[in-house]
């Protein structure tokens, strides 16, 4: 039996001819920095052709409605088992997702509910919120309302004539506004807030009587019809998307959301809740932490209960197992971090008793305290030692300790990256003379010298969600990490309550950047736009042609570059357009020359290019007001100098993305910045960077505040601010706050005990 997957000349986007053999079986993590082409080689070589494989199996019917993928571009690949991916997009979900329905946990409490509760509401669908048999009516299972904001739309001080009724549309002189100010029932000249409980029942629901209003060339009897009434039909009872934008942000300032006053957030009718199981409803049980649930659940001894009880406590252990023990199963999956979304993808696996396969982690470590970092590993080294082979994209440096063999790749990032700079384990790699085994060897203690603050930003008596009262004041003019384990109320902090209180901050979260198959960094950044108008005026011409998504397009490839043939069933093929040769333009477009270099040639430049070029416009009195120098600079600011302007964002790594999507938020003086794990996708090399560009913010005269578990970052800051003692209810206090050098001597603080580990560690 093969006992290696045979990687043989891949040249996927930036590689160049990679060659190598993995060990299967084994734990292989693969390293460099960010752009290096770890993803190329793991995810678009080897998963792509495995996938792409196994659908080959499936007959034309079935492979027809399987997701396509073209073969990647390598001399061979051989001996490749079937491949699970768990990437790094984040898991989002409607309204309706929730933890246990993403792991199927809520389906074995529905079925357990319908089995073993008492009274039984019927099938496992009555007690779906999901199903119309299960759902509450008033709130269509969402557990929320959106109403009409009364409080707002009426000024009790105002009468109807001066305004009483404050929602525009409605407001005396307009043609709905006339139906209550003409109103023979109601005194127009009374303010609203003295109306009888009658008057008032009347002005919002009243039907019946006949009201005379004018139209600019008409005038007509019209049914009486109540604010409320009105307001339902016209603006809640419809699709607001058929309305303007215009009138949808009008409404959206006049509507409240709110907990859904029948099922009270718990999303399902009557019948489902009033069935019970040791005094707790479906919806108590999906409220509670998943480390209270399990021992609720594995008490069930009744004989038709106790195996579907048992197959939910298995599934919820392997929650507990991966730290999110403090999750309950009704918590959106909108509301998880991206940590939480990594991890939770990972359980689904954890139970699976498939041998042979080829799991493929894209840095399974984003978003963990380095506390729930060993738990991870935990994790990984069970997936291979029941058989399988592990493959982990991955930057920490203490899930690389764990691997069998590392790859690592570079030496650089782009044209200067793509390909293996070593092979061999990771206390070898400690040695080696790459990017990655410096920044191994490398220690540090915490900063010497700490800014002094110029202020403070105060967020008082916070309550929300795990958070239990706290007040904490974060320092202007300094870089303050806000740190702890994974739900410790972080984000819950900053994310929710600071910048709620100071709505002024700019924020950099971790949301991915939209991306399509045109994107690029000059698009994305704005500089296509000033180069277009650039081009446009100093050569006479429109600034449409002078892009590929308008009328300079090549119109064989309609400004793609690429020609994609999709073949049905068999694999899609993509080939360099052949009149346009790839560069998306027409000829005539093409033609067009600024200082020798047409609009294709800018857009084939790099950053550092590309300031030099548009530089020497500067130095030649031409184009010196339109030149994009400011957004180019973000790009050399965030280390992103190597891109070239026109290359897809489609083909950046998670990295790459989080460092374009930073660049433009930048350069804002007196801003106060808040970054929600800047570090996502970040080699250790890379993190230099970004501390040095927080710095560079801070001493322009900002306030920067990151959420942050890089113990790099935090021993690197001025202020600390540590959230715990641990996650959900035994979380939500500060247990500290100061500078790095003070949280080395912290109690009771797990950040503290990592910090000390890195700071006084040896090799």
């Amino acid at each position: 039996m093969p006992q290696h997957i045979v990687v043989t000349g891949a040249r996927e986007n930036n590689l160049q001819d990679v060659t190598l053999r993995i060990s299967k079986g084994r734990l292989t993590v693969f390293t460099g920095v960010s752009g290096s082409g770890k993803s190329s080689v793991v995810f678009d070589t080897i998963a792509v052709e495995s996938q792409r494989q196994l659908n080959e199996t499936f007959t034309w019917f079935i492979r027809n409605r399987l997701p396509k993928y073209e073969r990647p571009h390598a001399d061979a690949l051989e001996d490749l088992a079937p491949a699970i991916v768990v990437d790094q997009r984040p898991i989002g979900g409607h309204s309706r997702s929730t933890v246990g329905t993403m792991t199927d946990i809520h389906s074995v409490l529905r079925v357990l509910f319908s089995r073993h509760g008492t009274p039984s509401a019927g099938s496992a669908t009555a007690y779906s919120f999901n199903d119309p048999s299960g759902m509450c009516e008033r709130c269509d299972g969402l557990g929320r309302t959106v109403r009409p904001d009364y409080d707002r739309i009426l000024d009790p001080a105002k009468s109807l004539a001066e305004g009483g009724i404050a929602f525009p549309p409605f407001r005396p002189g307009t043609f709905h506004g006339q139906t209550y100010v003409n109103s023979p029932d109601l005194d127009p000249h009374k303010p609203v807030g003295h109306f009888t409980e009658s008057e008032r029942a009347f002005l919002m629901r009243g039907r019946g009587t006949k009201v005379r209003v004018k139209g600019s060339t008409f005038e007509v009897e019209n049914d009486y019809e109540g604010v409320a009434d009105r307001f339902d039909r016209l603006y809640l009872k419809r699709d607001l998307a058929a309305l303007s934008q215009k009138t949808r942000d009008l409404v959206q300032e006049y509507l409240a959301e709110g907990e859904c006053p029948s099922c009270h957030g718990a999303r399902l009718n009557e019948a489902a809740l009033a069935s019970r199981i040791d005094g707790l409803s479906i919806a108590d049980c999906s409220r509670m932490e998943v480390t209270d649930l399990i021992p609720m659940l594995a008490a069930i001894d009744d004989p038709v209960g106790r195996p579907i009880a048992a197959a939910a406590v298995t599934a919820l252990e392997r929650i507990r197992a991966i730290g999110l023990g403090y999750l309950s199963l009704d918590r959106p999956t909108q509301s998880l971090s991206g940590g939480e979304g990594q991890r939770l993808k990972m359980v689904r696996h954890l139970g699976s008793s498939l041998t042979g396969m080829t799991y493929i982690f894209d840095e399974p470590s984003i978003g963990l305290h380095p506390r729930d970092v060993g738990r991870l590993n935990d994790l990984l080294l069970r997936l291979r030692d029941k058989g399988n082979t592990v493959l982990v994209v991955e930057h920490d440096a203490d899930v690389i300790a764990v691997a069998d063999h590392v790859v690592d790749m570079g030496p650089g990032a782009g044209a200067d990256g793509g390909r293996v700079v070593f092979e061999g384990t990771p206390k070898a790699l400690r040695r080696a003379d790459t990017p990655t085994g410096r920044c191994l060897r490398r220690r540090g203690g915490t900063k010497d010298v700490c800014r002094i603050p110029t202020g403070g930003l105060w967020v008082k008596n916070v309550s929300l969600h795990n958070l239990k009262d706290v007040s904490v004041e974060f320092p202007t003019g300094v870089l303050t990490a806000v740190t702890g384990v994974a739900g410790s109320g972080k984000s819950t902090l900053v994310s929710g309550a600071f910048t709620e209180a100071h709505p002024q901050a700019v924020v950099v979260d971790q949301s991915t950047i939209g991306i399509s198959a045109r994107s690029t960094p000059a698009t994305y950044l704005g500089i296509m736009d000033v180069t277009r108008k650039l081009f446009a005026r100093l050569t006479g011409s429109e600034p449409g042609l002078f892009s590929f998504n308008s009328g300079g397009a090549c119109e064989t490839c309609r400004g793609r570059g690429v020609i994609y043939s999709d073949l049905a069933f068999m694999d899609p093929v993509t080939t360099t357009c052949p009149d346009c040769e790839g560069r998306r333009f027409k000829d005539e477009v093409l033609a067009l020359h600024v200082q020798g270099r047409s609009i294709a040639d800018v857009l084939d430049l790099t950053a550092d290019q590309a300031l030099e070029f548009f530089g020497s416009l500067e130095e030649s009195a031409v184009g010196t007001a339109a030149a994009p120098r400011r957004q180019l600079a973000a790009l050399r600011d965030v280390g992103l100098t190597y891109l070239t302007l026109g290359q897809p964002l489609s083909t950046l790594s998670g990295g790459e993305r989080q460092r374009i999507k930073l660049a433009t938020r930048l350069h804002r003086t007196g801003a106060v910045y808040v970054l929600d794990e800047p570090t996502t996708g970040l080699h250790m090399a890379d993190v230099d960077g970004l501390v040095g560009l927080l710095d560079g913010l801070v001493d322009n005269g900002n306030t920067v505040i990151v959420v942050e578990h890089n113990l790099d970052v935090i021993r690197r800051a001025d202020h600390v601010v540590d959230l715990g003692p641990d996650g959900g209810k035994n979380g939500g206090e500060v247990v500290f706050t100061g500078t790095p050098a003070e949280l080395l001597s912290a109690e009771g603080s797990f950040t503290a005990q990592h910090l000390r580990d890195l700071v006084d560690g040896t090799d």
